[in-house]
């Protein structure tokens, strides 16, 4: 299944749905969007804390609205190029809390043997900051593709994939500590993959 077919099954049977329901509920777009932005706080909140599963579900509560603004503003009439820009701030905001949460988390973290090479509480500040800078750099990428006028959404590691990948991280760790830090490994890999991944395919597009 390729991501159209996924986002059309998406739409169908969860943004259609809950994106009539907030409209009943008289939310604003922007009103789901910081609403999906509260959630994510709270969520990095349990995470610092040390409480992963519960974090890890209310991440994905609050990524989950993510696909809900953009379907409730199209049913409202009110897209706007404000509120795309809300958007993808507040999409930054998100993984940058909850990035933040794991990193205080292990920081608070008593030392604990990882693989048998280092100590948990290094490695996972550590990654928890190349992931951040990872998920930035392809942010950025595509913002800046698209602002020269390439549509470059391409990539191994985009968004959705990232905001699974954590919340898994985050609700598996908590039966298996040292999960999370192959997790954010992956992030930091895949994630300057997919930099190179849009950098070459900018640079492609350029020269045609």
């Amino acid at each position: 299944m390729n991501r159209e077919s996924l986002r059309t099954i998406l739409s169908k049977y969860y943004e259609d749905p809950v994106s009539r329901f907030f409209d009943a509920l008289g939310f604003s777009p922007n009103g789901v969007t910081m609403l999906g932005l509260l959630i994510v706080l709270v969520s990095s909140i349990f995470i610092s804390l040390g409480s992963l599963l519960v974090g890890g579900v209310l991440m994905f509560a609050g990524a989950a609205l993510d696909l809900i603004d953009g379907g409730l503003a199209r049913r409202k009439g009110m897209v706007s190029n404000f509120g795309a820009l809300l958007d993808s701030v507040i999409d930054r905001i998100q993984e940058a809390l909850v990035l933040l949460g794991i990193l205080v988390h292990y920081i608070n973290k008593d030392p604990e043997p990882v693989f048998g090479i280092s100590s948990i509480d290094v490695i996972g500040p550590i990654l928890c900051f190349t992931a951040f800078v990872g998920s930035v750099m392809v942010s950025y990428l595509r913002a800046r593709s698209e602002g020269l006028g390439i549509d470059c959404k391409i990539g191994i590691m985009t968004r959705p994939e990232r905001v699974f990948a954590l919340g898994m991280g985050l609700i598996i760790s908590f039966w298996i500590p040292t999960f999370l830090i192959l997790v954010l490994a992956t992030l930091t890999v895949l994630g300057l993959f997919t930099t190179f991944q849009r950098l070459y395919y900018a640079s492609a597009k350029f020269e045609e």
